[in-house]
Formats: C-alpha cells, structure tokens, sequence
C-alpha cells in the first residue's frame, strides 16, 4: 500500500518540476545566466531571445529573433558594442538591472534603469517585448519597470509604440541597421513628428526622405490601402502620451513593419507554407513617394507623365526650364479684392505642415471663411476626416509634396485661385448650365407630348408611375437600337401594359404590411419579402430602401434585363411596383432559398448530395451559358456569387439578381469600367484591378462558385498564412495530388472520383490569371459533362498567393454585398 503512495508523490514531484522547467523557459530570474548557447523562448514559442551574428559578421549580438525565422531579427540589445567572442552572458544585476557581460564580467550592454528592483525578473513575452519587472508584482504593462519594446531597433511588431512619452521624455523610433552584417544604427530613421498634426517620416540623417500622413483621424494620409483588410492602425494622443502602433486583424497572421538599411520600410507578413516574408507594401516605392520631388506648388502623379503637374492657378517659374528644378508660381498675383475662391483637389496626400495654422474648434467653412479673409493664406483642409470633416489647417507659404493617389484614399485640399485664374472657367460653367437646361426643357416636352398621347380619354397614371414606365421604355428602346436594327429593334418595343405593374396596396397585403416575419433577407438594393398574391401564388418581394444608394437606374437594368430573358435556371421575373414613389420587383418564390444557405451551414449542407450538386453546378452553367451565348443580347452577369443561386423545390439552380449587368451587341466582346462595383472574393483580377470586364469575367466566377460548391467551403475564408483563401488551397492540394481533400467530408461515401477530379481542374482553369486561358462556358460545360473531353493542366490560380493578393487590396476595392436570397448590386453608370 506503502508503494503506491510513495510512486503516486515521486511522479507528482517530477511532474511539478518539468512544469516549472517549461514555465521557466521564458524568464530569467536573478543569479541565472544566458550564455551563448542558451536561449529564452516565449511561451507560445513565438520569440527567442539569444546570440547571433549578422550575415557574415563574426561579432555577437544579443537579440530577439522569430522562433520560425531565426534569421529575422526584431531587436538587438549591443547595437554598438559588439562581443568579439562567444563568451556573452546575460544576467541580472544586484540592484536589478539587465545586463550583458563579456568574457572578462565587463558591461557590454544594460537596461539602465535607476530604480532597485527587490524581486526582479526578466521575461521574453509572446509579443516580442523583454520586459523587466519585480517578481511579486502583477504582470502587467504597468508593472514594467524596463522594456524592450521602448527602445525600438529596426522592427515595428503589433502592439509596439512610434512616438512620445510626454512624463518622461522617451522618443520611440526606429533606426535602420547599417548593413546586412552590420545592426549598428544606420542613416536611416522612421518616426512620428507631432508638428501641428501626426505624420510619419523617413529621414535619411536629418534630410527629409519621405512622408506618410498626416493623421486623418483613420489612418495616415496616403495610408496603406486594404490595410483595413490586414491590420488596425491606432493613434492615442492625450496629456501623458502620443504615439502610432498597429494591431493585426487575424492573430495567427505574423506581421512586422521593418526600416531597410537602404532606407525603405516594409511591411512584411509571414508564408506559412513556404516558409519565407511577403512584401505587402513598401515605402518610398516610387518616384512621387521621395519628398518634394516635384518642388513647391505641383502636384505628384505616378500614372501621368510627366510626373510632375502646377497646382491650379500655377504655372512653371521658367517657361525656358519645366524640368521641375524651379518651383510653380501663380499665374496671377492676388491683391485679395478680386474674388478669390478655392478649388477642391481631392484624394491628395496633403503638403508638409511649413508655414501653417491649426484651428480645431471650427468647422470647414468657417476655415474656407478664415482663409479666404487672409490675404496670405494660399489652402486649407479639415483636420479631421471623420464624422463629415471637422477642424481647420490653412497654409500660408508654399505647398511642398503634395501626392496624387490613383484610387480613393486621399484627403482633400481647397487650393486659392484669383479671380482671373476662374475666368476662362466660369464661361464654360455658362456653356455647361445653358446646354443642361436646354436638354431638361426639351426632356420635359418630349415626355409631355408623349403623355398626352398616352392617356387619350383614359383616366390618368399617377405623375411619378407616368413617368417611370416612359424612361423604361425609352430606355429599353435606346437600348435595343443600340444592338440591332430592323425587326430586332422592334422586338423590344412595348405598349404601356408591357410589364404587369401592381399596386402597392396589393404588395403591402401580400407581406402582412411587410412584416418583419416574412422577410427573407437584406441588400444593397434593400430588403426582400416573402408574399402571397391574392391567388394564392407564392411570391419573393424585392424593395428598395429608402436609403439605398442605388436607385431608378439599377431597377431599369435589372426589368430591362430580365425581361428579356427566359431560361429555366434564371430567376422569373412577375411584375413591378411604381406607386407612392415605391420601387418593388416582384420575383417568383424560390423555397430553396439561396444556395450560400446549405454550402456554408454545417447542418444544412448535408441536404446538399452529390448528385444534387452536380445538377446544381450544371444548372448555373446552363444558365451562364445561355446568358454568353444563347439570349437574343449577350448579357454579362458581373456578379456572380452563392447567394445569387437561388433553388427551388426540387433543389434546380436559378441565377438571380440582374442589377449590375451589362449587355454587349454585336461583336462586342469586352468592356472597361471606371467604376469597380461586385463582390469581393468572385471579381476576376483584370475587372477588380483595371475595371476590365468580359465574358470571361463570368467564367472566373463560376470557377469559384465550382470550387466552393464541391468544398462547401468560402473562398474568402482564411485557411493558412500561405494561400489566404479557397482558390490558393485548391492549388496547394492541386500541386500535392492531393485534390480530393478538396472535397466535402459529407461527400465522402458518394462521390465519383474521377468527376470530382476533373470538376476540380475545370474550375481551376476557369480561374486562370489570364482571362484568355480561361475556357468559354460552352467549353466548361463540355468538359463538365463530357468525360472524353481532355483537359489540359492548370496554372496557378489569380489571388491564390499573398503576393497576388496584395495587388488587390492596393487596388480600388468595392464593398461586398450579399443577402440570402435575392439580392441588387451597385450598377456602373452607362
């Protein structure tokens, strides 16, 4: 009995000691050293501290290193006291401090801290930062009583401060290496100057070399665009403190922010999979990034050439020399009596903060007021972008590096103009204004005449229906015209009872007064109602809200379009609702709901068989195809995406949701768009970066919807720090032969292999990089459905790497927008 008792405490005693042993890993208390061989490793095994030597240096350095990327250095302790042999030593000193000691117990390096610390210990945490601190304290950021983390190196880790501690006067920057071989302080530092407002600096010694703010109140100026994707950036500034830091969205993904000896800051996040840093922005990267390359005055463009443009109101100094060796000067003095007035630049990185007076208590015309009233003021802005702008910077001297950003993430700037610069302008807003109301009065005449022929003794449409159903049909004739000619244009025309119109008194019965119980889902349009009709017919409701940003024209294109259209795996379009300034689509119900509701439950999904999916993704072919190739107009979708499948009883697959299509005629076979609108995770590369979009654009989206319908997984689902989404998995499996894990688990008993595989290499060559190796959907669905068809090899999918990725979130972005069953989208302008 004795025995086991006497084991029992003998494994507890060895236990409770390998415990404190793994515990211990991460701390070094006092009387304990870290020689050269040893390490301190945090606890989730992020960090670990040690001895180094850089490149082919054979000095050694105490730093702190990624676990997964050793030769990735955070932070070194020695920058300029290097230990010549490996015999370093990190301990504690009696009074508390850190300290490093060479061979013969000399002080290489310490924290130098001037408080005795009792109890004192030392710990590597999984942020990266060594903190010092009394043993019996709490372990916390206020308990540091020295950090690693306040004497920056050349590394930006989350969580990590840029900027001031006003109680002590510590300045947190950061300083580059001097080389590769060498972590002594570089030429080169990155900063956050508070003069007037925040901005971000790279200095080359004291020689200014690039700007990044200021402060907008989101983030710094120019920002990093999509960095909203990736990270946080958060400015705190109160009476103690000021100081720039960022958070990671997505805590498994490894990040940094790292200053190059070149003098380039990076930021860089980890590839899992290959093991190696991704560059995801970098700075200065181009020719208007470097400060004042365009001297005084201009405006820095990197998409025009040349570069280099005067601000309105400017000219070039020197006729003889536009090189940009001299700086803009106004084309016309201003005596301040002439009615000056300002012109709005916008989506600018504001100028450098020279001559300037800060104003936060007024609004933005009360600065235009403020400025305007000083002859010596030459711009102003608010100071503060969020909740509709607020505070006020005027400038009074000249404006020096001002940047143009090629998408929407700029600020804005209203430039002082003289009277005499707006001259040649006004008379052309004259023109302008003249012509428009010339066209109104005409439009108003047309739509009078064809009114009063309309009614001809019947009793008379409300004014707003009226009208409504003339633009329709004007438009759908214009529009017809456009493709065809002959009878094919008369094809389109219509009487005034061309499309059923209900009255809103029935749609509002249909809905219980569109109670909250029957409606299925939301939109950008706005929401969507389940009804019935007074025959009993089951009905989806589609209305837009009241404060909807889209409006007429989408629910033009959307009746236009659809009407049109008649195929068994498109939606059915019933009839409209214009009445009381209301615009309703009444579609047929589809009891299915939309296909996004079984793929991505974990229940629901089950219902989803083999075979039913494979009638599913054959349907939406059908459906595409006949859109590309077999409707009387080509019609490109562009919004292709799960919850735009909607399924009826018998689980067929009908397209909905015809609000930002696009008709071609003709031989017209691809278009370009200024306005980038759609579902982020379905857009093909060439539309979601150059607005470019074709029947190929489709196909791209149908790949994804392949590949989530097969995995019921989605793609802009994070699924490791390598691939980042659905299609990146895909290849990785792909490339592995291991495709077939790809696949469903629920799956798993019923599904053909060799289907399963050749469904896959279609999708992943419908979503090739290049539009023109992507197949038609009269070839997708031949190799879907034809098992004698070869198919050739992919390449590696668009988006499916970090790289890939980041291309796209430095690009002009759309919001996505998704609702369970019907859904509209924003429509491009035509």
């Amino acid at each position: 009995m004795e025995n086991p008792v006497l084991f029992s405490i003998l494994s507890s005693f060895i236990f409770f000691c390998s415990f404190k042993f793994s515990i211990a890993t991460d701390t070094l208390s006092s009387g304990r050293f870290i020689r050269d061989d040893e390490t301190l490793v945090s606890p989730s095994q992020n960090f670990e501290l040690g001895y180094f030597s850089p490149g082919n240096s054979k000095n050694r350095y105490l730093g702190i290193w990624y676990k997964k990327s050793p030769e990735t250095v955070v932070w070194v302790a020695n920058r300029n006291n290097p230990i010549v042999d490996p015999h370093g030593a990190l301990t504690i000193s009696k009074y508390g401090n850190l300290v490093l000691l060479n061979e013969t117990n000399g002080i290489i390096w310490s924290s130098n801290i001037s408080e005795n610390i009792e109890n004192p210990v030392a710990q590597l945490l999984d942020t990266g930062n060594l903190v010092l601190r009394d043993n019996f304290s709490s372990n916390s950021s206020e308990s540091y009583i020295w950090q690693s983390f306040d004497y920056p190196s050349d590394t930006l880790l989350p969580g990590m401060k840029l900027g001031w501690d006003f109680k002590t006067g510590l300045q947190r920057y950061l300083t580059s290496w001097k080389s590769a071989d060498d972590p002594s302080p570089g030429n080169f530092t990155y900063r956050l100057d508070i003069h007037v407002l925040p901005q971000i600096w790279i200095y080359q010694g004291s020689k200014k070399l690039s700007r990044t703010g200021p402060w907008s109140g989101v983030y710094f100026g120019l920002g990093v665009p999509g960095s909203n994707f990736l990270f946080e950036p958060i400015l705190v500034q109160n009476e103690d403190e000021i100081y720039y830091k960022y958070e990671s969205y997505n805590n498994p993904m490894i990040m940094m922010l790292k200053l190059k000896p070149v003098g380039q800051i990076q930021r860089l996040i980890w590839n899992e999979r290959n093991t190696g840093w991704e560059i995801v922005f970098k700075a200065p990267g181009d020719f208007c990034e470097y400060y004042g390359q365009c001297r005084a005055n201009s405006v820095c463009s990197v998409d025009k050439s040349p570069n280099c443009e005067c601000l309105g109101g400017f000219k070039v100094e020197s006729q003889h020399n536009q090189n940009w060796s001299t700086a803009c000067v106004r084309s016309h003095s201003s005596d301040c009596k002439s009615g000056d007035r300002f012109m709005k630049l916008a989506d600018i990185k504001l100028p450098d903060f020279l001559e300037v007076s800060l104003n936060e208590s007024i609004n933005l015309k009360e600065c235009e007021a403020e400025c305007l009233k000083n002859c010596s003021c030459r711009a102003y802005a608010p100071s503060n972008v969020t909740g509709g702008g607020s505070g006020c910077v005027t400038w009074y001297g000249n404006l020096i590096d001002i940047r143009k950003r090629q998408s929407n993430t700029g600020l804005s700037i209203y430039i002082r103009v003289s009277a005499s610069d707006q001259g040649s302008k006004k008379r052309l807003w004259v023109v302008v204004v003249f012509v428009i109301l010339a066209v109104v009065v005409l439009a108003s005449f047309c739509i009078y005449c064809q009114r009063k022929r309309k009614v001809k003794g019947k009793e008379k449409m409300e004014t707003c229906q009226d009208m409504l159903l003339f633009d329709i049909n004007m438009s759908i004739t214009t529009r017809a015209n456009e493709f065809g000619k002959g009878d094919r244009a008369e094809k389109f025309k219509r009487k005034d009872s061309w499309f059923p119109l209900f009255s809103f008194a029935s749609i509002s019965a249909a809905t219980d007064n569109f109670s909250i119980r029957n409606k299925l889902g939301e939109g950008g349009f706005g929401p969507v109602y389940k009804g019935e009709l007074l025959n009993g017919q089951e009905v989806a409701i589609k209305r837009l809200a009241s404060q909807s940003g889209q409006g007429l024209e989408e629910f033009k294109n959307e009746m236009m379009l659809i009407t049109k259209l008649q195929h068994r795996n498109l939606v059915r379009i019933l009839g409209c609702c214009i009445e009381q300034g209301e615009k309703i689509l009444i579609y047929e119900y589809m009891p299915g709901k939309s296909l996004d509701v079984f793929l991505f439950d974990p229940i629901k999904k089950g219902l989803l068989s083999w075979g039913t999916r494979v009638k599913i993704i054959e349907g939406i072919a059908q459906g595409i195809l006949y859109l590309h190739q077999h409707s009387r107009v080509r019609i490109i979708h562009r919004d292709l995406k799960a919850s735009n499948i909607l399924l009826d009883n018998d689980m067929n697959p009908k397209i909905s949701d015809f609000g930002m299509a696009r008709m071609f005629g003709g031989d017209e076979l691809q278009a370009n768009t200024k306005r980038i609108v759609g579902t982020y995770g379905y857009m093909s590369p060439e539309y979601a970066l150059d607005g470019l979009f074709s029947i190929k654009s489709d196909v791209f989206s149908f790949g994804v919807l392949l590949l989530e319908t097969l995995s019921s997984k989605k793609n802009t689902s994070f699924y490791n720090t390598d691939s980042l989404n659905l299609l990146g998995l895909a290849w990785d499996l792909w490339k592995e032969d291991k495709a077939q894990e790809l696949m469903d688990p629920v799956l798993q008993n019923e599904a053909s292999f060799p289907m399963l595989m050749r469904y896959i290499n279609v999708a992943l060559l419908c979503v090739q990089e290049n539009a023109e190796d992507r197949p038609t959907m009269s070839e997708v669905l031949s190799m879907l459905t034809n098992e004698l068809v070869n198919l050739n090899p992919p390449r590696q999918p668009a988006f499916s790497y970090l790289r890939s990725v980041t291309n796209l979130l430095t690009s002009r972005l759309p919001e996505p927008c998704s609702v369970n069953d019907v859904t509209i989208s924003v429509t491009d302008g035509r």
